[in-house]
């Protein structure tokens, strides 16, 4: 699904630009919360986008992925997570300034201790999806992941399958050392702090069923040294269910690999500051900066 006429600057050859929103539907003011996101990419020109909290309307209809990408040179791919009605999805998309080649979407585990993969939602039933997605960048191909997990402060548990899922997803669609390819990034609203045992097996600290994984958290790694939250209660949107303030959105990356690539070099809060008495969402994004090609390491001499 193409974006319409391009307009995105071109990107740097040795940087990867990674942004994630949750984008909060259509609540609050959506035209000018619009307005606030689509100058927000435009100033933070990123290579690749994991939005969340999509709604997508089928047979041609109205898609808030679509209204972001239009004119400034992205394209799109929308990943339904459980249908509200009417041919109303909820879910996640992509936008990426090169082809996206391929994309497919894996539903989560939910609760009730499903068979999985879980059995299709029903019309107005919740559920969670993984947006896998292959990108035919400058530098091969780059296996991108947008998820968006269970937001319940009590299903820590549920939130444990769910990233054992994507964990054994990744895996299987981008093996590590497969030929051509960037090492895979994984990015959304986890709906977790970074102590949880649903963050802490990402990153290679918890075991879950007898199994490990490593993904570098990129503002752990390369943060610009605030604390990062990125549900707050100074947000008004995010103020009103009263939650205390909590870093939810991460970009991850299985990386660097054996030839440098894929390593951390900068991430920070973005989209935190409203305009005219809007706010861009009730979430802020993470934008973060990732190597294509090694840096030069210091000499040991």
């Amino acid at each position: 699904m193409p974006a319409s006429a391009p307009g995105a600057a071109p990107a740097a050859s040795d940087r990867l630009r990674v942004l994630t929103l949750n984008i909060w539907n259509r609540q609050g003011p959506w035209e000018r919360r619009l307005a606030l996101i689509r100058d927000g990419v435009r100033a933070l020109a990123p290579d690749v986008i994991g939005l969340q909290e999509v709604l997508h309307l089928d047979g041609g209809g109205a898609d808030q992925a679509e209204e972001i990408a239009a004119g400034l040179g992205y394209q799109v791919a929308f990943g339904p997570a459980w249908p509200i009605g009417g041919g109303l999805h909820f879910g996640n998309a992509v936008l990426s300034r090169w082809p996206i080649v391929a994309h497919r979407t894996l539903r989560l585990p939910r609760p009730g201790g499903a068979a999985e993969p879980p059995a299709p939602p029903e019309d107005g039933e919740e559920a969670r999806a993984l947006l896998c997605c292959e990108i035919d960048a400058p530098f091969g191909r780059l296996p991108l992941f947008c998820t968006h997990l269970d937001w319940k402060l009590h299903d820590g548990a549920l939130r444990c399958r769910q990233v054992a899922f994507i964990a054994e997803a990744i895996e299987r669609l981008a093996p590590v050392g497969a030929p051509g390819s960037y090492p895979p990034v994984l990015l959304g609203d986890f709906n977790a702090e970074p102590p949880s045992d649903e963050i802490r097996f990402l990153e290679g600290h918890h075991v879950l069923d007898g199994r490990s994984v490593y993904f570098a958290d990129c503002h752990r790694v390369a943060g610009d040294g605030r604390p990062g939250e990125t549900f707050c209660r100074r947000n008004p949107y995010a103020a009103q269910v009263r939650e205390p303030d909590r870093r939810l959105d991460y970009v991850f990356v299985r990386g660097p690999d054996r030839e440098g690539r894929g390593e951390p070099l900068s991430c920070r809060v973005v989209l935190d500051e409203p305009r005219g008495g809007a706010w861009p969402s009730d979430h802020f994004g993470v934008l973060a900066v990732l190597s294509v090609r090694p840096r030069p390491l210091p000499s040991m001499e």
